[in-house]
C-alpha cells in the first residue's frame, strides 16, 4: 500500500497549501482559496520563462505541481508580462468573482510559496519574476 500512502500524503500538502491560503486571507470558503491558488499560481507560470516556471513547479507538493502544469503549453502563447495583464489573468481563472481582489489573491499566494522556498531560491524565483510583480513577493 505505499502507493495509496503516497497519494494520501500529495492530497494532505496539497490542501495544506489550500488551509494556509484560506488563513491568510482571512476566509472560510475553501473553494475559493484553492480557485485563487491555481488562478495565482497558472499567471505565476505564464509570466516566467520556461525554465524558471518549470523551478517554480519543481518546489511544489506533488498533486499541486500536477495542478501548476495542468493546462500549460510553454512556447504556446506570449504571456504578458505587465502587473495588469496577471492580475486580468487571475480574476478571469476566478470567474470574474466580484470578491477577490486579484492583488491580494498574488500577494497571498506568493507569501505561501515564500514561506516553503529556501532564501536563496525564494531570491532566483523573485528575480525570475517580471520587474513590475517584483513587488507582490513579501519582503
Amino acid at each position: 500500500m505505499p502507493a495509496l500512502q503516497d497519494l494520501r500524503v500529495a492530497v494532505s500538502e496539497t490542501e495544506a497549501w489550500v488551509d494556509d491560503v484560506t488563513r491568510r486571507l482571512g476566509w472560510h470558503d475553501r473553494e475559493r482559496a484553492y480557485l485563487v491558488l491555481l488562478a495565482t499560481l497558472h499567471a505565476l507560470r505564464d509570466s516566467l520563462p520556461r525554465d524558471a516556471a518549470i523551478y517554480i513547479g519543481a518546489q511544489l507538493p506533488p498533486l499541486l505541481r500536477g495542478l501548476y502544469y495542468e493546462g500549460w503549453h510553454p512556447g504556446a502563447h506570449q504571456a504578458s508580462k505587465s502587473r495588469g495583464a496577471f492580475f486580468e489573468r487571475i480574476h478571469d481563472s476566478v470567474h470574474r468573482d466580484p470578491g477577490i481582489d486579484a492583488e491580494e489573491a498574488a500577494r497571498v499566494v506568493f507569501a505561501a510559496l515564500a514561506a516553503r522556498l529556501p532564501a536563496g531560491e525564494l531570491e532566483d524565483a523573485k528575480v525570475a519574476t517580471p520587474k513590475p510583480l517584483h513587488n507582490l513577493w513579501p519582503s
